[in-house]
């Protein structure tokens, strides 16, 4: 009975450690999968990270989460955040002083036609361009940082897994090492009643 439910237990053991290490082989595709994918979309748009005078015209806290990227090109994730965070959000707000795309366009909308076509109008609808494609380069270069983020969480992810499955390898090994050594003492135990009650 008790080298029944060892193998029954191992044998349960060992499905799931096949489990685990089918779901690390999609988690590890996954995550090479969306980092080339990040990595290639990231360097086709050809962006250095700013340094120099570029570094001087953002608030300094901007400047220092920009540091560490300093003249590189923009291909990971986390420089696609502080490009996006703390530099390109840094200029929209020195350029609107602090509006948001939705209250520039709203208050050239409330303009009137005469108002729009005004040097001060022209102004305010340039800026309100200007703050439209930054937050749609803002909002791709996110998505880049996201995506890299899930790939980092199913790398992660991948590797829990196959230690898991090892693990869980080891243990199924012992459980029917341990069937194998209880079957030979039932045996024994059984004969010797068997004699005894001869």
């Amino acid at each position: 009975m008790r080298s029944s439910l060892d193998k029954l237990i191992s044998s349960a053991g060992l499905v799931l450690a096949a489990v685990l290490v089918a779901a690390a082989g999609l988690l590890t595709w996954t995550n090479v999968f969306v980092g080339d994918q990040v990595h290639d979309q990231l360097v086709m748009q050809d962006i250095t990270m700013p340094a120099g005078e570029a570094l001087g015209s953002v608030p300094e806290a901007d400047a220092k989460a920009l540091e560490p990227y300093v003249g590189s090109r923009l291909d990971t994730g986390a420089e696609a955040k502080a490009f996006a965070d703390h530099y390109i959000l840094a200029h929209m707000n020195a350029s609107s002083d602090g509006r948001t795309y939705e209250e520039v366009s709203g208050e050239f909308i409330s303009l009137s036609d005469e108002a729009k076509a005004s040097e001060e109008g022209q102004a305010l609808a340039g800026l309100r361009q200007s703050l439209f494609m930054g937050n749609t380069l803002r909002g791709l270069l996110l998505y880049g940082y996201a995506f890299a983020t899930v790939g980092t969480i199913a790398g992660i992810a991948a590797i829990v897994s196959f230690v898991s499955a090892a693990v869980l390898l080891v243990l199924v090994g012992l459980g029917f090492r341990h069937a194998r050594k209880v079957e030979p003492a039932v045996e024994r135990l059984d004969n010797t009643r068997e004699v005894q009650m001869a």
